[in-house]
């Protein structure tokens, strides 16, 4: 190699290694985020307890009512509220929101308690705000078929609690799906501009599909949601774009 070549290779060389270090410097960044969901550290918490636990065999965070199951009882109003605990620093509008669950109704919950456990979506920086995706779990595999319709629910808090919904469209915002109580459920939900897809158990198809999300195309942090009476546990949540 002549002079001129190996000056060249060396430039070439500096050059290389100074993006290599640059990059390297640089804080990573991904259109995937992933929590193990093995620390409460840092969640922000609406109305519900966490604790970091072992359930069926994994670590999670096990979520519940803040009140007490009596209180809880006498505060509800047509078995409509819940709870959440915000993900602080996530900011999420479209793509998909992926985790296991695991819920089913606590002791000294209400008897029409179902276990209700899922996750809220594009959540308001006062958190009063937010579109919610979830599954009734003791539904699932009810004697009776109303019941069973009703495994899937979409709601849009504060305006449009599952009660109002139902009763404006019936059938529209919820449905079946095969769920079984306490145990290991994955849940996949996609979202796209005003609609929402929910995937349950790596189905192939949608068990619920919304078109027409209540807050329009906004924009929000990730949220576990849990309503009145559950016992519910979260692991391996991973948010994509």
């Amino acid at each position: 190699m002549n002079i001129m070549a190996c000056m060249v290779h060396k430039v070439h060389f500096a050059g290389v290694a100074g993006v290599l270090t640059v990059a390297l410097l640089m804080p990573w960044t991904s259109s995937a985020q992933t929590f193990q969901l093995d620390s409460t550290k840092g969640l922000q918490l609406h109305d519900v307890s966490v604790e970091v636990v072992n359930y069926m065999g994994r670590k999670a965070v096990r979520v519940t009512p803040a009140a007490a199951a009596d209180a809880e009882l006498v505060a509800q109003k047509n078995g409509e509220g819940g709870g959440i605990a915000v993900f602080p620093g996530t900011s999420f509008h479209d793509g998909t929101i992926e985790v296991d669950v695991a819920a089913r109704p606590r002791a000294g919950a209400p008897s029409d308690a179902r276990g209700f456990v899922g996750v809220a979506f594009r959540v308001a920086a006062d958190s009063s705000k937010y579109e919610c995706v979830y599954v009734r779990p003791t539904n699932g595999r009810a004697d009776d078929q109303v019941r069973r319709n009703h495994s899937t629910q979409y709601i849009s808090v504060p305006e449009y609690e599952w009660s109002r919904l139902r009763k404006e469209a019936p059938g529209r915002y919820e449905s079946y799906v095969d769920l079984i109580p306490g145990e290991w459920t994955k849940i996949k939900i996609e979202v796209s501009g005003v609609k929402v897809r929910l995937y349950v158990n790596g189905s192939p198809q949608p068990v619920l599909v919304v078109n027409d999300l209540k807050h329009r195309d906004s924009e929000g942090a990730v949220a576990l949601w849990i309503g009145l009476g559950t016992e519910a546990y979260f692991t391996n949540l991973r948010l994509s774009k």
